[in-house]
C-alpha cells in the first residue's frame, strides 16, 4: 500500500501496556522501565502529530491500578509524572507542536503534589489547538459512566430528560473525541474498560510488542491496517 493510499486516523487512543514485563526482560529496574515508556510516549505523540492526527488519548493510570498496585510502584509512577510535567524538553516539545494537554480522571485519587505539577502543564498549553493529548489518570470506564449518572441526578434532570447527548456531556471524558483507532501493546487483546462510551465504532489494533519496544514502523503498520478496514458504523 502506497503512502497516498494511507488513511491516517484523526483521533487515536493508546493503551501502552508491557512496561513492567519489558523492564524485567531487560533486567533493569522498574523506575527506568517506566521512564523509558514515558519517553516512548513523547516520541509516539510527535509521530502521530507529524502524520496528521488531531488527538491522542492515552491511558496512563487506571483506578484499578491505584487500588491494586503497591505503594512503592505507584510512588515511582507519581515521581515520573511529576518530573515529566516539569521537564523543559517535554515542555518545549509541547510548545513546538502546539499540543494541548488535558488530564482526565478522578483527580481526588492523585497526590496533591502530582496534581499541582500536572495542572501547570495544562495551564501552560491551554492556548494551543493544533494537537490534543488527553492523559487518562486515575480513570476507569465504568467509574466514568457512574460519575456521569450521578452528575445528571444531582443537576435535577428527570429520567425523561436524559438523552445520549446529556449523558455524554456529563462524562469526565466529555471532551474526548471518539477514537478512530485504538492501539494496545504487549499482546493483550482487550480494552479493559477504555472509553466504553466512545469506542463503539473504533478500530482495534493489538501489537505483541511491549510498549517500550513499539517503533515508528510499528505505528506505520497499525495505520496501514487501519487504512484497509471498511468502517460501516452499523450500516
Amino acid at each position: 500500500m502506497s503512502n497516498r493510499e494511507l488513511i491516517v486516523p484523526a483521533n487515536v487512543a493508546l493503551i501502552p501496556d508491557g512496561n513492567r514485563r519489558w523492564a524485567k526482560n531487560n533486567r533493569i529496574n522498574l523506575f527506568n522501565g517506566y521512564n523509558y515508556g514515558i519517553k516512548k510516549f513523547i516520541e509516539f505523540s510527535i509521530w502521530l502529530k507529524s502524520m496528521g492526527s488531531k488527538s491522542l488519548t492515552v491511558w496512563a493510570l487506571s483506578t484499578e491500578n491505584i487500588n491494586k498496585r503497591t505503594p512503592s510502584e505507584l510512588g515511582i509512577l507519581y515521581k515520573l509524572y511529576t518530573h515529566a510535567a516539569r521537564d523543559k524538553k517535554i515542555i518545549k516539545m509541547l510548545d513546538d507542536t502546539q499540543a494541548r494537554v488535558r488530564i482526565i480522571g478522578n483527580r481526588e485519587l492523585i497526590p496533591k503534589t502530582v496534581d499541582k505539577a500536572l495542572r501547570y502543564v495544562e495551564k501552560h498549553t491551554e492556548k494551543y489547538n493544533k494537537f490534543y493529548i488527553n492523559i487518562l489518570l486515575a480513570y476507569g470506564g465504568h467509574e466514568d459512566i457512574v460519575y456521569a449518572a450521578k452528575r445528571l441526578l444531582a443537576s435535577g434532570v428527570s429520567p425523561k430528560e436524559i438523552s445520549e447527548d446529556k449523558l455524554k456531556g456529563s462524562l469526565r471524558t466529555a471532551l474526548v473525541n471518539d477514537p478512530d483507532l485504538i492501539i494496545r501493546t504487549s499482546g493483550e487483546e482487550r480494552l479493559s474498560g477504555l472509553l466504553p462510551w466512545q469506542s463503539s465504532y473504533s478500530e482495534l489494533y493489538f501489537s505483541k510488542k511491549y510498549w517500550p519496544d513499539f517503533s515508528k514502523s510499528d505505528l506505520n503498520a497499525a495505520i496501514r491496517e487501519f487504512s484497509r478496514r471498511k468502517r460501516r458504523y452499523g450500516k
